[in-house]
C-alpha cells in the first residue's frame, strides 16, 4: 500500500450485498460505496474504521466490530475497502 490512511480520508468501501436467491440473483449485489476513515488500527494500518455513505443513510463499520481491511488485490471482495480510481 503506497499511501496510508488517516483519520478523514475519502476511500471507497465495497459492500457485501444481499445474499443470492435460490435463482442465483442478488437483490441488492455488491458495490463501491464513499466511505469516510474514522479510525486506523495502529498494528495493522490496512485495517480501519469506516462510516459508509449508502443512498439510503449512512453505515459505521467501527474497529471494535472488526473494521474493513484494505484490498490489495484489485478484486474488491465485499468488506474490503480501497483507495478510489483515478479518473
Amino acid at each position: 500500500m503506497s499511501q496510508q490512511p488517516t483519520v478523514g480520508r475519502t476511500v471507497h468501501y465495497v459492500s457485501h450485498g444481499t445474499p443470492l436467491r435460490s435463482d442465483g440473483s442478488q437483490a441488492f449485489p455488491p458495490a463501491c460505496r464513499a466511505a469516510i476513515v474514522t479510525e486506523v488500527d495502529p498494528e495493522q494500518p490496512g485495517r480501519v474504521g469506516l462510516q459508509v455513505m449508502n443512498p439510503t443513510g449512512n453505515f459505521f463499520h467501527p474497529l471494535d466490530a472488526g473494521g474493513s481491511v484494505y484490498d490489495d488485490t484489485g478484486a474488491q471482495l465485499g468488506g474490503t475497502w480501497h483507495w478510489p480510481e483515478r479518473v
